[in-house]
């Protein structure tokens, strides 16, 4: 058996070496398809397959609630304490979110990435301690005085891997902590960039706080399914209902999700819908090189029907020829592979499109033995797909007809290239289904790039500061210094106007509901909810958010001044859609928690125009602005331990070149230092990537797919013109004018692209649906798109079909009888 699959081996070998032209097209269209698929499975592999680097993965959980608007995968204090008392199906339950917080125990002070945990966050994920010991419940509770675990890169780094470093005492944000242990490594980058800082988060057994601003987390208990966490989780939301009502909604009840399904929730249908395109790609390589494999046995016969004289069996024969498809496969396939990991590393390098679990450009996709098995099969499984057919065709010799003829070339119509022929249709058809989706999410791209965000992003720049500690615990510490460092920036030539908030549009906000004075309560206790954020003067100004009623704040709108708000038009359309909002009075947040009890009643000021703060795809909600200096003491610094406060800077030249004087300006100002430095731009160039990731993707792969496919079509027309050489010449010689064959030639090519065309139409517009959630600004079965394409696709086929229909009127007829 081996002995004969070396001379098979051998074989082929030989016979590649005679037709490097056949070899060469062959094994380049299968390493593109094999390429391509590669790619796009090393990056399914990083983010769907890959386990969790935590212990027991499968069993742990993200909790939250679901109701008829949606999922909501997040918890408040009361929740989680609910979650961590109440259930019988849950352990470790813990509590995180990760922000920043300033190192201030060197020479000048350093922003360090942090984490508010609860005790339960370390066996939860299985964190190894390499000096020390982990937060205890005792430390997480209320006015337990401040504790931290530190990362072994900033042990190392920053205290010299000082082996006594437990219970020292660092300074973080002005404040000191007593340091309890040294964590092991630990790779938290599934979530976020893996902090420097865990602090405990210290919540009362007895709160009732309601706001969503972190992340809860379980493990299921030993034996308990996720259905049965689910029934359960159900079951308790009555009791929680009963104890906070009106806390969850109508129709709203907890649930569980896995935890590897809630990271990968919003990149799982993206990747699988590119993993398809890829694999169409993949099914026209292999129609290409089995037409080539069709062209390449007929000139074989004669051989093929010597090798069944002289004792052959079919099945030999059909082995050989599997062997030699095979072959060039994994060839195609090893060409494939580095292709493929070029490529998707180059593009990840540009563009991660925020998918989960890749890691900072990419670094987590790799080819690990998944990748490598993965093309391994698809090579020796594409060998013997696209090598089948042309292998039974050909070990089907009959040897009357073969020596019959010789080794004269007879006509070949379309009926004796039916396999070909419906290879040809089978390519048209899937390069046009791949055209449709590609040209589709252009026009997405094009049209969100053609959306008004509501906001002027030119010669915007931002950047983050942590505003965290006892020094900057009440909020006309945190105002001081915002007005401190808008005026040492104002001062810059070149800066037009400057400000700070909490919020930056596009990159995430808070929600808050509120009543207005003299309503009807129509949700729960609330009037309502809209978006909230808190403001400093000028904001307005720097993103050139135009005024449509009433004005912006002042530096008159402080502490001392009458509490204000400012709503945006859709809050204004939809709460007040026949008068005018000026002049109303609403309450924001009071009664959701507790740092919310003092916030006062608000006269309305301003209206403003809509922005897209929910993202470029999404209209405009609600939306509710504060004055910073007028936020409550306890709604300051929880703002302050949740994010980093944002300058937003506008200047009149590109703003760029003004960073590092602005960074200087606001270092002078406040003492403290900034990060997440990017211009408006990359924000709002970075809230679209997803979709232009996707877009640059399947343009790859119906461009790959439309060359493909011509290919194909000339290819094949150029075969049968050379196989009808003396049927052509013949015809010339009686009298047939050359423009006749040539539109015979054509007409022939062209009802097979009809074909696949009108096939291709019917697949799109069932396929298309799959897109539908990824698109923007068109439909599904845009006209405009299922028009041009299959026009383009033919022309593209008369071009390929067209020249070798030249050829054929050009035949020279006295050449053409003498032809073998």
């Amino acid at each position: 058996m081996l002995e004969t699959l070396l001379k098979d081996l051998r074989h082929a070998l030989r016979l590649f070496r005679k037709s490097p032209g056949f070899t060469f097209a062959a094994v380049a269209a299968l390493a593109l398809g094999i390429g391509a698929n590669t790619a796009i499975f090393s990056v399914v592999d990083a983010v769907l397959l890959r386990p969790l680097p935590y212990p027991a993965a499968s069993q742990m959980v993200l909790l939250g609630v679901k109701s008829p608007q949606g999922q909501n995968v997040a918890g408040s204090p009361a929740k989680f304490e609910y979650w961590r008392k109440q259930t019988s199906v849950l352990q470790d339950v813990a509590a995180f979110n990760t922000s920043f917080v300033n190192y201030t125990g060197g020479t000048t002070p350093e922003q360090l990435r942090s984490a508010q945990v609860s005790y339960a966050f370390f066996p939860l994920f299985g964190v190894r301690m390499r000096l020390g010991a982990p937060i205890s419940a005792q430390q997480d509770l209320p006015n337990a005085g401040h504790y931290v675990v530190i990362s072994t890169p900033l042990w190392r780094n920053r205290f010299n891997s000082d082996p006594a470093i437990v219970g020292k005492s660092i300074s973080l944000g002005g404040d000191p902590y007593t340091v309890t242990g040294v964590m092991d490594d630990f790779d938290f980058s599934d979530f976020d960039q893996t902090p420097d800082v865990y602090v405990p988060f210290q919540f009362d057994p007895n709160t009732t706080g309601q706001g969503h601003y972190f992340t809860v987390g379980a493990r299921l208990k030993p034996g308990v399914t996720l259905t049965a966490a689910n029934a359960e989780l159900a079951h308790s939301t009555q009791a929680y209902d009963e104890a906070f009502p009106n806390a969850i909604g109508k129709g709203g009840a907890f649930f569980a999700v896995s935890l590897g399904d809630a990271l990968v929730a919003n990149a799982r249908k993206s990747l699988y819908v590119l993993l398809g395109a890829v694999g169409f790609v993949l099914l026209i390589a292999c129609a290409n090189v089995a037409n080539l494999l069709l062209a390449q046995a007929a000139g074989r016969r004669r051989e093929i029907a010597i090798r069944t004289a002289l004792g052959g069996s079919r099945a030999r024969i059909v082995r050989q020829l599997l062997t030699e498809s095979v072959m060039l496969s994994l060839a195609g396939g090893t060409l494939g592979l580095l292709l493929g990991a070029l490529g998707i590393r180059a593009l990840l390098a540009v563009n991660t499109a925020g998918l989960p679990r890749i890691g900072e450009h990419g670094a987590g996709v790799g080819m690990d033995w998944r990748v490598l098995v993965f093309t391994l099969v698809i090579s020796v499984g594409t060998g013997i797909v696209f090598g089948l057919v042309p292998a039974l065709t050909s070990a089907r010799a009959d040897l009357a007809s073969e020596f019959k003829e010789g080794s004269a070339r007879s006509g070949s119509g379309f009926r004796q290239n039916k396999a070909r022929s419906l290879f040809i249709v089978t390519e048209i058809a899937l390069a046009l289904i791949l055209l449709v989706g590609s040209a589709l999410l252009i026009r997405t791209n094009l049209a969100l790039g053609n959306v008004d965000p509501g906001f002027d992003a030119r010669n915007v720049l931002t950047m983050r500061m942590a505003f965290t500690g006892e020094r900057w615990a009440t909020t006309a510490s945190v105002a001081q210094a915002i007005r401190d460092g808008i005026q040492r920036v104002d001062a810059i030539p070149g800066v037009e106007t400057a400000s700070a908030t909490c919020c930056v549009p596009l990159q995430g906000g808070y929600g808050l509901p509120f009543t207005i004075a003299g309503r009807p309560l129509t949700n729960g206790p609330y009037t309502g909810g809209a978006a909230w954020g808190t403001v400093s003067p000028g904001y307005f100004e720097v993103f050139r958010i135009p005024v449509k009623r009433g004005r912006t704040f002042a530096d008159r709108d402080d502490a001392q001044g009458t509490p204000v708000v400012i709503i945006n038009e859709a809050m204004a359309r939809q709460f007040w859609p026949n008068e005018n909002p000026i002049g109303a009075h609403i309450t924001i947040g009071r009664g959701v928690m507790k740092e919310f009890a003092g916030e006062p009643e608000r006269q309305v000021i301003g209206v403003v125009g809509d922005t897209r703060d929910g993202g470029l795809n999404n209209d405009p909600g609600p939306h509710m602005y504060t004055p910073q200096a007028q936020s409550p003491d306890a709604v300051n610094a929880l703002n302050s331990g949740l994010s980093p406060l944002a300058w937003v800077v506008r200047t009149r030249t590109p703003p760029e070149a003004l960073s590092a004087k602005i960074e200087a300006a606001l270092r002078a100002a406040t003492g403290l230092p900034v990060s997440s430095i990017e211009t408006m731009n990359r924000v709002v160039s970075s809230s679209t990537s997803r979709q232009r990731f996707n877009m640059w993707l399947m343009t790859v792969f119906g461009a790959s797919a439309l060359l493909l496919a011509a290919i194909g079509i000339y290819g094949l027309m150029a075969y049968t013109v050379e196989q009808r050489t003396q049927e052509i010449g013949i015809r010339l010689a009686l009298g047939a004018e050359g423009s006749r064959v040539q539109n015979m030639v054509v007409a022939q090519g062209m009802r097979l692209a009809v074909v696949g065309v009108v096939v291709g139409i019917g697949a799109s517009l069932a396929l298309t649906r799959l897109l539908a959630s990824f698109l923007f600004g068109v439909r599904p079965y845009d006209p405009l798109v299922f028009v041009t394409i299959p026009l383009l696709l033919a022309g593209v086929a008369l071009a390929a079909v067209w020249w070798p229909a030249r050829r054929a009127s050009q035949v020279d007829p006295l050449h053409a009888l003498r032809y073998e």
